[in-house]
């Protein structure tokens, strides 16, 4: 960790300076990570996040008083920031939402010097924001404690099978927070429409493969302790952590991409990798040994129709 320091101080990357003001403030108190440490962070993942984050709108995640402060949940770009920090102005209904898009690694710092700590993107790009290129099953635990992030192990197994049974990769990723993402590399034809609709036919011939521990209903009283297999995020302008974003929880968990194989690893935990220990695992990118490019839901959808009728 670095020292601490009291004055402003700048970075320059990309042909831009970043002032990071008050480096010593204390985003994480009780681990005593500061905004430095974020930023510096940030810098030494780059190479990594930036390509994730390329061309997409994002949600800041900003915590200005620290974590243990209000978090300031914000899609739209401040006039203040930097004329060089892109922007995506895009329509919601009833206006439009003028986003940040991080495509370079000043950017990046300079969110970090804005104390977000975590950016979420979108799971399509500003160029085309109706037709996603990822596809995110969110798993999350039906219960605390080992027994319920096991559940989540098993179904995130289940999960890839299944996608391995339409010809889809299925890309995981710990949350940082409770659970784990599978996510599918898409490319960019189908509709957020289409998209969804796929994403929860899936959910539901695993949830009817295993009735007794999988669910798709949305209301928790009537999950009756199965895992809730949450397709809900595949859709306009709904936004997933990133891959190696920081979460805003004690030590500083980093959402990290694993292989199908860490699922056996005991030690495997949502929160597993932090802002301090994640840099063991920039050496080697695990979705790097994955075809991660974009795949057509044309063939899957008319392979899982078919095992849908053969298994109803």
């Amino acid at each position: 960790m670095s020292e601490k320091r009291t004055d402003a101080r700048n970075v320059r990357t990309g042909g831009h300076t970043v002032r990071v003001s008050r480096p010593e403030k204390e985003l994480f108190p009780d681990d005593g990570i500061t905004k430095w440490d974020l930023v510096e962070y940030y810098r030494s993942v780059s190479r990594r996040i930036i390509p994730q984050l390329r061309g997409r709108p994002l949600m800041m995640e900003r915590h200005p008083d620290g974590i243990g402060g209000k978090p300031l949940m914000q899609k739209n770009a401040p006039d203040y920031f930097p004329d060089w920090v892109r922007r995506a102005v895009l329509p919601k209904e009833g206006g439009e939402v003028t986003h940040v898009v991080c495509d370079n690694t000043a950017t990046l710092l300079y969110l970090a010097d804005q104390a977000c700590v975590t950016p979420h993107r979108w799971l399509s790009r500003a160029d085309r924001p109706d037709h996603p290129d990822r596809l995110v099953f969110d798993l999350d635990p039906p219960s605390s404690g080992e027994s319920g992030f096991e559940e989540v192990r098993w179904t995130a197994r289940r999960c890839c099978g299944l996608l391995g049974e339409l010809g889809l990769p299925g890309l995981l990723m710990t949350t940082g927070s409770r659970g784990l993402h599978v996510i599918v590399p898409l490319d960019r034809r189908a509709d957020f429409d289409t998209v969804r609709s796929f994403a929860r036919d899936a959910a539901d011939l695993l949830a009817a493969r295993h009735p007794d521990r999988l669910t798709t209903e949305p209301r928790k009283a009537n999950r009756r302790g199965r895992l809730y297999l949450d397709t809900q995020r595949n859709a306009y302008a709904q936004t997933a952590v990133s891959p190696y974003g920081v979460r805003a929880k004690p030590g500083a968990p980093v959402a990290t991409p694993i292989d199908a194989g860490e699922l056996d690893d005991p030690e495997l935990r949502a929160d597993r990798w932090t802002l301090r220990t994640v840099g063991e695992r920039l050496a080697d990118d695990p979705w790097a040994r994955t075809d991660t490019r974009g795949r057509s839901l044309r063939g899957p959808r008319e392979r899982l129709k078919r095992l849908a009728e053969g298994e109803g």
